[in-house]
């Protein structure tokens, strides 16, 4: 299991393709940042103004496991990763839209602005239901 990787072998493509993936990303000086935080996990993604994903990461994919995965701590390391990505793609400027009740909605956006990027506005996108689902009969001994 786990990622498989191709190496090609070849003098000139061998040396564009793997290590300056990031530097071959277009630049962007604003973007969205969505948050994505639920008991389980915690997911952040950058995108451009446009909504198209340039950068992503989740508390699974830095490898924590199992219930480590729901708490601030890997949220706020998700948030450094990205904060990095972006600044390497010369971001300056994100709109925050923060989805979830999980426990790493506010770690993930405090450690993003820690790293110097500057945040225009928080937007909350937590679904809410108006009144849910019929509740059940009941029941009869």
């Amino acid at each position: 299991m786990g990622k498989k990787r191709i190496v090609k072998k070849g003098g000139d493509d061998s040396a564009k393709g793997g290590s300056s993936r990031a530097s071959s990303r277009r630049k962007l000086d604003s973007g969205k940042l969505y948050v994505e935080a639920t008991y389980n996990n915690t997911k952040v993604s950058i995108t451009d103004d446009r909504g198209n994903i340039v950068a992503w990461s989740s508390s699974g994919s830095l490898g924590f496991a199992g219930a480590k995965k729901g708490t601030p701590f890997a949220a706020a390391k998700v948030g450094e990763l990205l904060a990095d990505k972006g600044a390497a793609m010369g971001l300056k400027e994100v709109a925050v839209v923060v989805s979830g009740v999980g426990s790493g909605r506010e770690s993930a956006i405090r450690a993003f602005a820690s790293k110097g990027i500057h945040i225009t506005s928080i937007k909350d996108t937590t679904p809410v239901p108006h009144n849910g689902p019929r509740p059940p009969k009941p029941r009869r001994v």
